[in-house]
């Protein structure tokens, strides 16, 4: 299966990191001690290539929506139909994402992928199909459903950047979706099934059993193509996960951050960095999901998260959450006043390089 072909990925501005980083030397504080918040700062100036970067004024929120054939099986806590109740939801505000999302300062978008109901055309006009296929048993996707939902995420990326977005993060919401991403998490760094599975919705002892079965058995069709992109979404993940890669994909092709929410999102990231290699030096991870196959998915990307807050339940509420973090970051370099601007004595250069 031939794999959709993205330009070479330019990295992010390597003279506004430098600049960035000697401005935190300048900045009214011991070099260093905000910590985090330095770096972070270092790396939204070097996506914006601007020292000092400009605060974000139209942060946006993509989730992606779809079905799963393998919740069928008993693999979640809550039936089927709740995705498209939820997609209900989110266009009326009463969902945690928007909460947390109005808090930040972002908006929200829901993109029907796959799910299993009618949904308004405002959000249903990148379906692929209703509910992916059964990967325990059968191909989440054809080809062409494959390609058409990659192609589908890089063009709501493409849209949302060229509409003013000057931050992203991918969301999702489908019963039963963190089955598929362990899948892919597995097949891409070869651990077992029993090391990836999560309670997700709060699953009981026995649905994890039943989800840990059609894990394994969908894991040994993923492994036989894990090294090819396009068919790994075709055989084990879904339209929505397929379309996630694609935007962040594109996301780092139009030189545009991304925060990263939790393990769906993270296993979208995994085949977008195989998709467009150096994609996740667009990306900052937003939080640590509690799956226990997210922590997978942050060791493959070499990626740190911003919050720990045993958050799980996906839509990119984690993301979210960390997004007041990254504003902070971003206003310390622009807001902030040098020690010359301020009047105040740096430090003293005896007193640093004596023991006390």
């Amino acid at each position: 299966m031939t794999s959709i072909e993205f330009p070479a990925v330019d990295p992010p501005d390597p003279t506004a990191r430098r600049e960035a980083a000697a401005r935190h030397e300048r900045l009214t504080k011991p070099a260093g001690s905000l910590g985090r918040l330095e770096e972070l700062g270092v790396w939204i100036a070097a996506c914006q290539g601007k020292c000092p970067p400009r605060p974000f004024t139209r942060a946006r929120v993509v989730v992606f929506a779809g079905d799963h054939g393998v919740a069928r099986g008993g693999v979640s806590a809550y039936p089927p139909e709740v995705t498209g109740q939820m997609v209900a939801n989110f266009m009326t505000g009463g969902a945690a994402i928007n909460v947390l999302s109005g808090v930040a300062g972002a908006t929200v978008r829901v993109v029907d992928m796959a799910v299993d109901a009618e949904t308004p055309d405002q959000v249903s006009k990148f379906k692929v199909r209703r509910s992916s296929g059964s990967i325990d048993r059968e191909d989440a996707l054809t080809e062409d459903e494959a390609r058409r939902a990659v192609a589908a995420g890089m063009a709501v990326a493409d849209e949302e950047v060229d509409g003013g977005a000057d931050l992203l993060i991918a969301g999702d919401m489908g019963i039963g979706n963190t089955t598929p991403a362990a899948v892919i998490v597995a097949a891409l760094t070869g651990e077992e099934p029993v090391a990836v599975v999560g309670r997700g919705t709060g699953i009981d002892d026995s649905a994890w059993m039943r989800k840990t079965a059609a894990i394994r058995d969908a894991l040994r069709r993923a492994r036989k193509v894990s090294g090819d992109p396009l068919a790994l979404l075709r055989t084990a993940g879904g339209a929505d996960l397929a379309a996630m890669a694609g935007f962040l994909a594109q996301a780092a092709i139009r030189r545009t951050p991304v925060v990263l929410d939790g393990l769906v999102v993270g296993a979208a990231a995994m085949v977008a960095e195989d998709l467009a290699p150096g994609a996740r030096h667009w990306w900052v991870a937003g939080h640590r999901s509690v799956e226990p196959a997210h922590s997978f998915v942050l060791g493959h990307l070499g990626l740190t998260p911003v919050v720990d807050l045993g958050m799980r339940l996906g839509e990119g509420s984690g993301a979210a959450v960390a997004l007041p973090l990254l504003t902070m970051a971003a206003r310390i370099l622009t807001d902030m006043a040098t020690f010359g601007d301020a009047g105040v004595s740096e430090r003293s250069e005896d007193t640093a390089s004596t023991p006390s």
